[in-house]
């Protein structure tokens, strides 16, 4: 008589069966759901539904949509980590934060390279671009802009102004912005920055 087969066929619940990288595979379904319908439109159902998992798998590995998108576009922070660290402190040294936590999250290439990647695609590509526009507008900066009184246009004219010197230290190497001292940058953008959040 043979034995009856371990589980009896059935499957575990929310996991697809002889999946070694139940993580990599939700990461892969974001990123095409997320190319397709946008930051905002894009849902963690609908991702677990082309991952082929349940929602409930999808929470297991990622507490919010922020922190899936950060993950599955290999961003290196999440608004859950750089959102309190730029609310924290007094308002007039807000410009300051900015500038010091953008030059910090580039100045290293394991942190810089996801970022320019995506940026660069935001340049070419509609759809990077609208996914790119939603996830910093919507998730990062009206968060913080919400919380510390000040409009829309102002945080993200500050923040146009850093992509600029983003843009102009790292993928066009303007001399001397790309070679110049994180320090001496900071002295010399934060009072500009500061401005949008005064008054």
């Amino acid at each position: 008589m043979t034995e009856p087969s371990q589980g009896g066929g059935r499957r575990r619940p929310g996991r697809r069966p002889g999946s070694a990288d139940t993580r990599g595979e939700i990461l892969a379904a974001a990123r095409k759901v997320f190319a397709e319908k946008g930051f905002d439109k894009a849902t963690v159902r609908g991702i677990a539904r082309e991952a082929q998992v349940d929602p409930a798998l999808v929470h297991h590995y990622f507490d919010t949509k922020e922190g899936m998108f950060a993950a599955a576009m290999r961003l290196p922070f999440t608004p859950q980590d750089i959102v309190p660290v730029l609310l924290e402190g007094p308002r007039e040294e807000v410009g300051e934060r900015i500038v010091r936590l953008i030059l910090g999250v580039t100045s290293e290439p394991g942190t810089r390279e996801p970022l320019v990647a995506l940026i660069r695609s935001a340049m070419t590509n509609e759809r990077a671009a609208v996914m790119f526009r939603e996830f910093i507008s919507n998730a990062v900066l009206f968060q913080v802009a919400d919380r510390i009184g000040v409009p829309h246009l102002r945080i993200e004219a500050a923040f146009g102004q850093m992509l600029g010197v983003i843009l102009g230290r790292y993928v066009l190497g303007l001399e001397p912005l790309a070679s110049a001292d994180e320090e001496e940058l900071v002295e010399l953008l934060a009072p500009t920055i500061q401005r949008y959040f005064a008054g």
